[in-house]
């Protein structure tokens, strides 16, 4: 058995397991945050069901870190009895990790720094708001900022914005002057969230699953952000290239580690 335990077969169980470990006095300057559907369901103790009703699965664990958490997370996660992906670190370590769980065949994914999907999403000063996960207003771009999206991007958004109001702080809010902020200084970003939340809105009557309240406040909540958006001023930035628009690409094709 390993310093932390063996790793757990259950997803919510393993995501408490490395929870306890970075709250050991040893771990507590790791700055390592869940990310991803784990940290959506962990903030959704009420409405978490609805992940369920929806079919939604865990597939893996995510983390966002900074480069200065790197070497303590190269000496934790093996303590936890995962293994590092090599190839991986020298293809992508300036900004991702990856460890495998070699009992269970699933992976920890660890983004260092920012996310850079479709859209880069900085974590810079930021992964010190909530002490568990990425803030709840980055948790929504994290999602909302994908071009290619899925279902599950759409589930886990609906999940959260029931459960959560908005506002303009971090505390088991939507901040949405982080949102309006991030925007309002990238066209692209803003043309894919704004185009993203709006789908959610639609998107929710095909899940008979939901209640009508369900949807109520859930498209009420996406009309306080998508509003919020609207009024923060642009920056010089946004307006030329707004000025452009679709005629150029505005995202990026999202690299997957295939076979990984």
């Amino acid at each position: 058995m390993g310093k932390y335990g063996e790793i757990q077969p259950d997803f919510f169980a393993e995501r408490t397991r490395i929870l306890n470990a970075l709250s050991q006095r040893e771990n507590t300057q790791v700055v390592l945050r869940l990310i991803g559907a784990l940290a959506f369901r962990t903030h959704c103790p009420q409405y978490g069901y609805i992940q369920d009703a929806l079919g939604r699965v865990f597939t893996d664990i995510d983390f966002a870190t900074y480069t200065r958490c790197i070497k303590d997370v190269h000496r934790l996660l093996p303590e936890l009895g995962y293994e590092e992906d090599k190839m991986v670190t020298r293809l992508f370590g300036e900004g991702r990790m990856l460890f495998h769980d070699p009992k269970h065949g699933r992976h920890i994914d660890i983004f260092i720094d920012r996310l850079d999907f479709s859209h880069i999403l900085p974590f810079t000063g930021r992964l010190e708001a909530d002490p568990l996960t990425l803030p709840l207003a980055e948790l929504v771009i994290e999602k909302m900022q994908i071009v290619q999206r899925n279902e599950k991007d759409v589930i886990d958004t609906i999940m959260l914005l029931r459960e959560h109001p908005v506002g303009d702080n971090d505390q088991e809010t939507v901040n949405v002057r982080v949102i309006s902020q991030l925007t309002a200084n990238d066209w692209g970003l803003w043309r894919t969230v704004t185009g993203n939340l709006s789908l959610v809105s639609e998107l929710m009557e095909t899940y008979p699953q939901l209640t009508a309240e369900d949807r109520q406040v859930v498209r009420g909540r996406i009309k306080q952000i998508l509003e919020a958006i609207d009024a923060q001023p642009k920056t010089m930035r946004w307006k030329m290239r707004a000025a452009i628009g679709e005629r150029v690409k505005w995202y990026k094709d999202v690299e997957e580690l295939q076979g990984r």
